[in-house]
């Protein structure tokens, strides 16, 4: 069990039949009454962040995630599927779990599968990735005065934008949790 007075950023805990994770906290001490904790909490299952106030004594049990890495095989339709690294066990997604998150992940990479009681909520991939152009405009001189940037097709099918020096064919490093251009390779 853990009390609110002892919540940190990234603790995750079950409350009111749910699994929320701790985005930020803020223990109050009025000039008046008795201190309380201020936190908003983000539930892990569809992502909706909520705000809620605590005492300090109130006590919640502590959640468990669970955190696999696994590999990436394919998607059939609907299904993604992923193999266990160490049992070579496979498990299919539909991609209601998945989402977005295989956006710049190729076929055989490996993801990280999170899961509370056996219930996979997300999967999460590489931070960075290499990924080559497949697909993108030639770029002109004299339109960098502002930074200009260019869209630019992957090997995923997922679009980026990047300068416009980059070429096809060029591999370039992309941030996963952003979706933006790094750096060439």
């Amino acid at each position: 069990m853990i009390s609110a007075g002892d919540f940190k950023n990234g603790l995750t805990i079950e409350y009111e039949s749910s699994v929320y994770q701790i985005i930020d906290f803020q223990h109050v001490k009025p000039g008046k009454g008795a201190a309380f904790v201020r936190t908003k909490l983000k539930d892990i299952k569809n992502g909706g962040v909520i705000e809620k106030s605590f005492r300090p004594t109130e006590k919640f049990p502590a959640a468990r995630i669970d955190r696999i890495d696994m590999q990436y095989l394919y998607n059939d339709g609907d299904l993604y599927y992923f193999m266990n690294n160490e049992t070579y066990e496979q498990i299919g997604l539909n991609a209601e779990s998945v989402g977005d998150a295989l956006k710049f992940v190729k076929d055989n990479e490996s993801v990280r599968i999170c899961s509370h009681n056996g219930n996979v909520f997300a999967v999460e991939p590489p931070l960075f990735v290499e990924l080559k152009i497949t697909e993108t405009e030639p770029g002109f001189k004299g339109d960098t005065a502002q930074g200009a940037t260019k869209p630019a097709v992957v090997e995923t099918g997922a679009t980026v934008y990047v300068p416009l020096f980059v070429e096809q064919d060029d591999t370039i490093k992309i941030d996963t949790r952003t979706g933006e251009y790094l750096s060439r390779v």
